[in-house]
């Protein structure tokens, strides 16, 4: 199984914590900002469709998406963010994708250096480690919330390309461009999701036990904590009866 994805479910059910501290709301409105720079009609820009479906499913009120959006595109002064990705290696060589919305580079690019090498990793430079991942829609459903037969009945009839067991959880797998298909497939089904994103799906994982495994992890959750931090990826795979001693 992957750890990656487990562990991704796990975080999804200690997502009340982060909520309370506002971080959901704030990379949620990043997020549309970003977006909102190709056009303000969701209609007619993918992305942003795409974060405030996100921004929605989190309960965030219309008023605050609008203000998103508004400032998105200059209509609501705002602070400007920029987008970077930092690629490294994290502990026993595992692969890592850091993707941020920062107003200020130069703090930012600081603080992610020195986590990775605080957490045993160290940072690479530009495409050292993102040709190990490839573009996905990615959505999470936990086990209990669907049967195989009847999802993979659904899910690729609506365009996806793979049902993956993760632990005893479900991982639908889709092009980018049909994400919107196969989660309006899944609403109209009423079938709950822990997550529905576009990013970025390891092509081959790396084992981690032990030390390596309980740093990895610490990295993982500092880089998740981040305020700047919108998303982070990684290859890691961890033994699940592991991965919940350490969670």
């Amino acid at each position: 199984m992957s750890g990656h994805s487990k562990w991704a479910t796990i975080k999804h059910k200690k997502g009340a914590l982060d909520a309370k501290r506002g971080k959901i709301f704030t990379r949620l409105i990043k997020e549309i900002m970003i977006a909102a720079r190709g056009g303000g009609n969701p209609d007619m820009n993918p992305r942003l469709r795409t974060a405030v479906a996100a921004a929605k499913a989190e309960s965030m009120p219309a008023d605050n998406i609008k203000r998103a959006i508004m400032r998105g595109t200059g209509e609501l002064e705002g602070a400007t963010m920029e987008e970077y990705t930092y690629e490294g290696y994290g502990p026993g060589g595992a692969a890592v994708l850091v993707n941020v919305a920062t107003d200020n580079k130069n703090r930012t690019v600081s603080e992610i250096r020195h986590a990775f090498g605080k957490f045993g990793g160290n940072m690479g430079t530009e495409g050292s480690v993102s040709w190990m991942f490839e573009r996905k829609s990615i959505i999470l459903i936990e086990g209990e919330n669907a049967a195989e037969d009847a999802l993979m009945d659904l899910v690729l009839n609506a365009g996806a390309e793979d049902l993956r067991n993760d632990g005893g959880n479900w991982t639908v797998i889709s092009a980018p461009e049909a994400h919107d298909a196969v989660v309006e497939a899944l609403r109209a089904a009423k079938i709950e999701t822990a997550s529905a994103e576009v990013g970025m799906l390891p092509k081959n994982l790396t084992k981690l036990e032990g030390k390596q495994a309980t740093g990895m992890l610490k990295l993982n959750d500092f880089f998740e904590e981040h305020d700047d931090v919108q998303s982070v990826y990684s290859n890691f795979d961890i033994d699940e009866s592991e991965l919940e001693s350490l969670s």
